[in-house]
């Protein structure tokens, strides 16, 4: 049963990565990288290398950039382009480096579908950010990308800390993303 429950923790640790991803792709890992460099989380062995100097540098270095392009109005759509690839692949590797206890092949598998799920969280922000582009002209783009990077450094808090409260605030903003979506848009600007 023990077993069984830190196998369940470690998955929603992986939910909450893979979401973290689908926001920005370098932030989680580096996170990752940081938390296990200083034993906050245990990484799968073979996925270590987070935690080493080169790593660190090129994720740090990464994720500066990623965030600073993401404030430029252009740059911002075309990091969600490139993110389209990007991210999941992030999510394959952040997800997979939590799943200690999973074994082969199934924390290959799962890392593989939170990864893909990834795509869900990334189609949400990509969708936002082309909405306000179209709403605001893109002045309200670097506001929305502070508000990504504060929930994504949040969301990768609570997957190393508390991840079933991480799974829960996933699913609650992905349900409202998807109410959001069903409603006409003549219904969201009317008081």
């Amino acid at each position: 049963m023990h077993d069984l429950s830190l196998a369940l923790l470690a998955l929603a640790s992986g939910v909450a990565i893979a979401a973290a991803c689908g926001l920005r792709a370098f932030l989680p890992l580096l996170a990752l990288g940081l938390a296990g460099r200083f034993h906050a989380v245990t990484l799968r062995p073979s996925v270590e290398w987070l935690a080493g100097d080169a790593a660190l540098w090129s994720l740090g270095i990464a994720t500066v950039l990623e965030i600073a392009a993401d404030k430029l109005p252009v740059l911002d759509h075309a990091l969600d382009a490139v993110g389209t690839v990007l991210r999941p692949a992030a999510a394959w590797v952040g997800a997979f480096a939590v799943l200690t206890g999973w074994g082969a092949p199934w924390a290959q598998i799962a890392a593989l579908v939170l990864g893909a799920a990834s795509l869900a969280v990334h189609g949400v922000k990509a969708k936002t950010r082309l909405g306000s582009t179209v709403v605001t002209a893109g002045h309200a783009n670097p506001a929305l990308s502070v508000l990504e990077d504060l929930g994504t450094v949040g969301l990768v808090a609570l997957a190393i800390f508390l991840p079933l409260l991480a799974v829960l605030l996933v699913l609650i903003a992905l349900r409202i993303a998807r109410g959001w979506r069903r409603r006409k848009p003549s219904t969201i600007l009317a008081p």
